[in-house]
């Protein structure tokens, strides 16, 4: 039964691909994009596409999916890949951009490949900029209701997602690594330089998490491993409007350990507060001024010359203000670049944008996103076991297992292949 539902599932994403995918690659009029936003954000980027098809010539075609990763390969195994793909893992992008299904950007968007977002990429002895972001996000912060203390927080805990369970959980362990170690160390691990069974930095990461949750985390571990970090619908709402772990019935916890995205969330409450998460991450004073950043990147995968022109133009300073003006004020996005527009709808927006585009600031990307995917879902995994059972033989055997997936990646490449970029921090 479970393999036929696989083949029935894979058969419909081959039908999807075929249906929207490639059939637009060889129309000028029409350029299709696929991305990862759903709902009020997809919504609201669907308003900057139709707004930005005036006079340009094209009709862009929006196909928003949270299951991204298993749509795009469905596409490009049907041969009938997007115009545009929008994804937010370096991994993946370099695996594609290895395999010569990304374009290279023109130059005039690849100016606005701002680090550590669109890091170095060698092919052929020579930089090439694949992809640019379109929206970014800062992860290393801590939500947590007003009136609630922080010298003994209770954390809320949701690491269940459709497709890439566990990401809560590898965000957790990346910041503190960050705040721990330092940006060097976790450039080495998140590259593939480090060993995992041998590096005291990442078991001391691991152990710090066990640690942190231990002291007033959930009393229920099914209920976190089960439980989306959407949280539990708003009454009237079944099938939606999510109301953030924090505003779910979870009387127990007070904290959450979450990137600047939720605020799509928390925007509407007046209860809520946000502060940079390195206090609570038993790190280095020096690294006080780290974060963890992830972002939105639009990639271009065939030579409708309309795609190239579509990613210029949301990248430009004309398309940010129309997105940003087109979004309702709690789903404005946050941009790479100071001279952008930023969201200013409450003071936590603004406090984040501060820290995204602040010169002292020292911003590295996500590590999971960075690693190639085989290593980072591997590594998803290995969270939720160790969330589960945070003992260290079960550390030891996960660690030797992830430290087995690395090496079997590195003795597969070959001196001519694509790596992951190593200027991921900036």
């Amino acid at each position: 039964m479970r393999r036929a539902l696989r083949l029935l599932l894979a058969a419909s994403l081959l039908g999807l691909a075929a249906l929207s995918g490639g059939c637009s690659s060889g129309q000028g009029s029409q350029v299709v994009v696929l991305g990862p936003w759903t709902g009020p954000e997809g919504a609201a980027f669907e308003s900057v596409l139709r707004e930005l098809s005036r006079g340009s010539g094209h009709r862009y075609v929006y196909q928003g999916t949270r299951s991204l990763r298993e749509t795009l390969v469905a596409q490009l195994a049907a041969d009938a890949p997007p115009d545009v793909a929008i994804l937010n893992s370096i991994g993946e992008l370099t695996e594609y951009a290895a395999q010569h299904k990304l374009k290279p950007l023109d130059p005039s968007t690849a100016e606005r490949g701002y680090p550590p977002w669109t890091p170095t990429l060698m092919a052929d002895g020579r930089s090439i900029k694949y992809w640019v972001p379109l929206k970014v996000d800062l992860k290393s912060l801590v939500w947590s209701r007003t009136g609630s203390s922080s010298t003994d927080p209770r954390w809320c805990v949701g690491m269940a997602a459709q497709a890439t369970s566990g990401w809560p959980g590898t965000d957790w362990v990346e910041d503190i690594l960050l705040h721990q170690a330092g940006p060097h160390t976790y450039t080495q691990w998140a590259t593939g330089q480090l060993d995992w069974a041998k590096s005291p930095e990442v078991r001391r990461a691991f152990t710090t998490w066990a640690q942190l949750l231990r002291a007033g985390g959930p009393r229920n571990v099914e209920r976190a491993l089960t439980m989306s970090f959407w949280g539990t619908p708003a009454p009237g709402h079944p099938g939606g409007d999510p109301r953030g772990l924090l505003g779910s019935s979870l009387p127990d916890c007070t904290h959450e350990h979450q990137g600047s995205f939720i605020r799509y969330v928390y925007a509407p409450r007046s209860d809520v507060r946000v502060e940079p998460a390195a206090r609570f991450l038993k790190g280095s004073a020096a690294y006080r001024s780290a974060f963890e950043v992830s972002g939105d990147m639009a990639a271009v995968l065939t030579d409708n010359p309309g795609a190239q022109q579509l990613v210029k133009r949301l990248t430009s300073e004309d398309g940010r203000e129309q997105w940003s003006g087109a979004a309702r004020p709690h789903l404005r996005p946050f941009f790479p670049d100071r001279s952008d527009p930023q969201p200013a709808d409450n003071p936590a927006a603004e406090e984040i944008a501060r820290y995204l585009v602040d010169e002292k600031s020292t911003l590295c990307f996500d590590a999971s996103d960075v690693m190639p995917p085989v290593l980072r879902d591997a590594f998803y995994r290995a969270v939720l076991e160790y969330f589960r059972s945070p003992d260290g033989p079960t550390l030891t055997k996960l660690l030797n297992q992830l430290e087995t997936v690395r090496t079997q990646i590195a003795g597969s490449q070959t001196p001519g292949d694509m790596r992951a970029p190593t200027d991921i921090c900036r």
